[in-house]
């Protein structure tokens, strides 16, 4: 047996994260070695909490895999499966999507030639993603049957510009838990073991989040992340409230077990935007125990569309003339723009679509480097 073995892999930057992008037939038939294979592929788990014997970055953000895959979807192009590798555990979650990745799956379709090229200079391509079950519609500029990755859009948190990738996520609402408001009310108390009665606001729009003033939690909301890397009791606080948050949303039976999916629902606190700045409220998420440094993009659409429904804590810090429209988040790498389409209906509010633009850039393409006995079959054969 070889000592280490290889498998066709893209690296790629999508939005503010970066991750591996695989072709679905070129990964294991069995889904239970894929574990095994994004881990080594992205060098977890390191106790250094660096990656430094894998493609990782030592955060959030820089430890996930993309799986993407012709879809059988009368009303898709492509399926795609999303992956948060954690950094210092042997453990990869599948229970969200990243919206910031989601940006370069229809470019690496694109260029991969899992489509066929568009007749004119604009591709839209149609994904399902399999984490949640919902579609999104990336729309982006080609050149010669090849995605286009220049351009003047700057976004937060990423330095120099690219071509805009518009992203329009269809119908997000229950994306996790399968209802927008999990709980069936915009607004709930939760009763934290250590802390007391916590007033929040659960949503599912995109990705599931629980959103708590920063007040209530000892904070301003303006701080940075590394100060939140700083206060061990703050982060041991909010995974509290988090867990707390799940079993409510129905996502984990008991705190415990809540602990062992560290990615959703994500905890965010809110605080609303300094007189004479920039967004219509301020915000901060972390992100599988990180402190955020900019918004995970789905997160930034349930926060847009919380802060639409009246009476939740979201909407409770935004300035009072944004109600509705597009929703401007300060975040620590600048103020994120995002166009939530929220309405009341005679059963309650819904999200129609929520779309931002975002950036992506491919990086490299070739083969990564695993264990060779990683990816073996049942039987003892390589796959």
């Amino acid at each position: 047996m070889a000592a280490q073995r290889s498998i066709p892999a893209v690296f790629m930057r999508g939005g503010t994260s970066k991750a591996l992008m695989f072709h679905a037939r070129d990964l294991p038939p069995d889904r239970a070695t894929w574990d095994e294979v994004f881990a080594a592929a992205m060098g977890s788990p390191d106790p250094y909490g660096r990656q430094l014997d894998g493609m990782g970055g030592g955060l959030s953000s820089l430890s996930k895999v993309c799986v993407v895959g012709p879809s059988q979807r009368p009303d898709a192009d492509v399926d795609y499966t999303f992956a948060q590798v954690a950094i210092g555990a042997s453990r990869v979650d599948y229970s969200g999507n990243c919206g910031n990745m989601t940006s370069a799956v229809g470019p690496f379709a694109m260029d991969e030639m899992m489509l066929a090229p568009p007749e004119d200079d604009e591709a839209r391509v149609r994904i399902f993603n399999t984490n949640t079950s919902k579609l999104i519609h990336a729309t982006f500029p080609v050149e010669d049957g090849c995605a286009r990755f220049d351009g003047d859009l700057a976004i937060p948190g990423v330095g120099g510009t690219g071509a805009p990738i518009r992203l329009d996520f269809i119908d997000p609402g229950g994306a996790s838990t399968g209802r927008l408001l999990p709980t069936g009310a915009v607004r709930d108390v939760l009763d934290v073991p250590g802390l007391g009665r916590i007033e929040v606001s659960m949503v599912d729009a995109a990705n599931a989040a629980v959103f708590v003033r920063a007040e209530d939690v000892g904070l301003t909301g303006h701080e940075a992340p590394q100060e939140l890397d700083a206060r061990a009791d703050i982060l041991a606080r909010l995974d509290a409230i988090r867990c707390t948050a799940s079993v409510a949303m129905g996502i984990a039976p008991d705190p415990e077990a809540a602990r062992r999916i560290p990615v959703i629902p994500f905890i965010c606190f809110v605080a609303s935007a300094k007189a004479g700045a920039e967004g219509d409220l301020v915000i901060r998420a972390i992100s599988n125990g990180q402190p955020h440094r900019a918004l995970p993009l789905t997160i930034s659409l349930c926060a847009a569309a919380a802060a639409q429904m009246d009476g939740s804590v979201v909407a409770e810090c935004r300035r009072p003339e944004r109600s509705a429209g597009p929703m401007r988040l300060a975040m620590p790498a600048g103020v994120l723009t995002v166009d939530a389409d929220v309405v009341p209906t005679p059963d309650g509010w819904q999200v129609r679509s929520g779309s931002f633009y975002r950036t992506a850039r491919r990086l490299f393409d070739g083969r990564v480097w695993v264990p060779g006995h990683i990816g073996m079959a049942a039987g003892g054969g390589r796959v």
